[in-house]
C-alpha cells in the first residue's frame, strides 16, 4: 500500500465527530418522546390518568364544570378566581350598585364540573329565532315517543350520586369499581358525561349535526349496554350535557359561535370558544342529544354550563340580532323552559347545574344569565354547585369557607330555601302568562369530594369534611346530593355502608 493511500486529510475525524454531535440531540429527543409515550400509555391503561382530564391538567384548569365546571369545574370543575367574576361582571354590565356581600367563589372557569363541580350558570333566551336547517330539524325531532316502562327507573329513593366522566365510563374494569361502590354504600345514582366540556359526545351517535362536526367518539363503546348494566343494579342514571361551552361546535360552525364586534371568534382565557345561547339551532342540537339519551334509557337529563362565560372578553361579544331586547337571564330561562317542554314528555326528569353564588347575588346572576328561582319554575331538579372552596373569604360571615364545610353548605342551602319559598309566596298577578307557575324544582346540591389546593386557605378533604357536607344537606331540610371529583376517585369511607 502506498503511503498516500494511508494519508487522511486533516479535519476528517473532526468532521465525523461533528456529524455525530449533530445527530445526538435528535436521538435524545426521540428516546425521550418514546419513553414519554410508553409512560403515558401505561398510566392510561392502569386508569391513573384519562384523556379528557389529562388535557385539563396540562392547561392548569384544576377546578370543572364542572360545574364549579366547571368551568369550573376542572380538574375539579374549571373556575375563575373569586374576585375576577366580580370585577369582570361590573365592567361588563356597567354595574352601578355596590355589592352588599362578597359572594363569588374560588371557581376556576366548567362544568364540572366537574365540573365543576363540576359544572354552570347561564340564562336568557330569545323569542324570534332563526329557522332551522333540515339536518338540525331532523335531529331535534328524533324520537318523540315516551320511554317504555322497562327503561324507566322505578326508584323513588332520594338521589345520592357521583359524577363519572365519559372516558372512565368506557372502561369496564373501572365501572365495576364504581358499581361496587354503589352496591356497598348509600350511593344510588351516577351522573355520566354524554356531551363533555370539549363538545364531544362520548359515544357513537348518528345525530346529523354531531356527524357533520365529528362530535361522536368511542369513549363509551356501547352506550346501550352500559345503561342496561347499570339499570340491572338499580342505579339511577343522569345524562350530563355540557351546553353553551362547546369548543368543537364553535370551531366547525362559526355561525353558531360567539364573536366580538369585529367578527373575531371569542375565546376565553383558557383558549376555548363558546356557542351563542341566542341561536335556536344550538338549542335544538342540545335537545336532540337529550332526546337520544332519554331513548337510550337515562332517567334524567342534566344541563351543565347552561350559562354565559364569565371571561372578561365577554364585554366585547356581539350576540347578533336575536339578542335585541333579550337579556342573558331572559335567554337562559327561556332555554330552560324549552328544554323541559321538549324532554319531559319523554318520561325523563330535567335538571340544571347552576353557580351557588347566584342564589344570593344578583350581580353574579346577571353575569352568567342564571336566575335561580326563575329556572326552578320549570326544572324537576336544580343543582347548585355549592362547593365550600368556591366561596370567597367572608361569605356568609365565614372567614375561610373551605375550612368550614358544614357551615358553608348549611348557610347556602338555608338561603336557597328562603329564596325559593319567597318565590312561591309571590301571588301570580292578573294578566301574567298562564305557563308561569310556582317553583316546583327539588334542590339537589353538588358537594365537593376533592381538595382545592389552589385556594390559599384550604383544607385537605377526606371522610370528615365530606360527611360534614352531607350532614349539612340533611340539616337544611334537603335529602339529595351529588359528589364531584374530576378524576372520579371518591372517598368511600365517607359514605354510609349498606352491606
Amino acid at each position: 500500500m502506498r503511503k498516500r493511500d494511508m494519508y487522511i486529510k486533516p479535519g476528517k475525524y473532526r468532521g465525523m465527530r461533528t456529524k455525530r454531535k449533530r445527530r445526538l440531540p435528535g436521538i435524545i429527543i426521540l428516546s425521550v418522546t418514546l419513553i414519554t409515550a410508553i409512560l403515558f400509555l401505561a398510566l392510561w391503561q392502569f386508569r391513573i390518568i384519562e384523556p379528557d382530564k389529562f388535557i385539563y391538567s396540562i392547561i392548569d384548569r384544576v377546578k370543572q364544570p364542572n360545574v364549579i365546571a366547571e368551568d369550573v369545574k376542572e380538574d375539579q370543575k374549571s373556575l375563575n378566581e373569586p374576585d375576577d367574576i366580580i370585577k369582570q361582571g361590573k365592567a361588563e354590565l356597567d354595574e352601578q350598585a355596590e355589592r352588599k356581600k362578597p359572594t363569588t367563589t374560588n371557581i376556576p372557569e366548567q362544568d364540572t364540573v366537574v365540573n365543576k363541580p363540576a359544572g354552570d350558570t347561564a340564562k336568557n333566551q330569545e323569542g324570534s329565532l332563526e329557522d332551522l336547517g333540515n339536518s338540525v330539524q331532523e335531529a331535534s325531532v328524533n324520537s318523540q315517543k315516551p320511554l317504555t316502562e322497562d327503561l324507566i327507573n322505578k326508584t323513588s329513593e332520594p338521589v345520592r350520586g357521583i359524577y363519572v366522566s365519559g372516558a372512565r365510563a368506557g372502561i369496564d374494569e373501572y365501572m365495576q369499581e364504581l358499581i361496587a361502590l354503589a352496591e356497598n354504600t348509600e350511593v344510588n345514582a351516577m351522573v355520566i358525561d354524554i356531551k363533555n366540556d370539549f363538545g364531544e359526545i362520548t359515544y357513537k351517535t348518528e345525530l346529523p349535526l354531531a356527524v357533520e362536526i365529528g362530535a361522536g367518539t368511542r369513549y363509551i363503546k356501547d352506550i346501550k349496554k352500559l345503561v342496561e348494566q347499570l339499570k340491572e343494579k338499580d342505579i339511577y342514571l343522569i345524562a350530563r350535557i355540557v351546553s353553551f361551552k362547546d369548543p368543537l361546535l364553535a370551531k366547525e360552525r362559526k355561525d353558531l359561535s360567539l364573536h366580538d364586534k369585529n367578527g373575531v371568534i371569542f375565546k376565553d382565557k383558557s383558549g376555548d370558544s363558546w356557542v351563542n345561547p341566542y341561536k335556536q339551532e344550538v338549542w335544538d342540537y342540545l335537545i336532540a342529544i337529550g332526546k337520544e339519551a332519554a331513548e337510550t334509557g337515562f332517567d334524567e337529563i342534566q344541563f351543565d354550563y347552561i350559562r354565559f362565560s364569565t371571561d372578561v372578553g365577554m364585554k366585547n361579544v356581539n350576540y347578533g340580532a336575536e339578542a335585541k331586547d333579550k337579556s342573558r337571564i331572559d335567554i337562559i330561562t327561556e332555554f330552560t323552559k324549552y328544554a323541559c317542554d321538549n324532554l319531559k314528555p319523554l318520561g325523563v326528569k330535567v335538571s340544571a347545574d347552576v353557580y351557588g353564588t347566584i342564589i344570593r347575588s344578583s350581580v353574579d346572576a346577571e353575569i352568567v344569565g342564571q336566575d335561580y328561582a326563575a329556572m326552578a319554575k320549570y326544572l324537576d331538579f336544580i343543582c347548585p354547585m355549592i362547593y365550600p372552596s368556591h366561596y370567597a373569604e367572608g361569605s356568609y360571615g365565614i372567614d375561610y369557607p373551605d375550612r368550614r364545610p358544614y357551615d358553608t353548605i348549611l348557610a347556602a342551602l338555608k338561603e336557597s330555601k328562603l329564596v325559593l319559598e319567597a318565590e312561591n309566596n309571590n301571588e301570580t298577578t292578573e294578566g301574567e302568562e298562564a305557563d308561569i307557575k310556582t317553583t316546583t324544582a327539588k334542590v339537589r346540591p353538588w358537594l365537593q369530594d376533592f381538595t382545592a389546593s389552589w385556594v390559599k386557605h384550604h383544607t385537605e378533604y377526606g371522610q370528615e369534611e365530606i360527611r360534614a357536607q352531607i350532614k349539612a344537606v340533611y340539616d337544611a331540610g334537603y335529602t339529595e346530593w351529588i359528589l364531584w371529583n374530576g378524576s372520579n376517585n371518591y372517598t368511600e369511607a365517607a359514605l354510609v355502608k349498606t352491606n
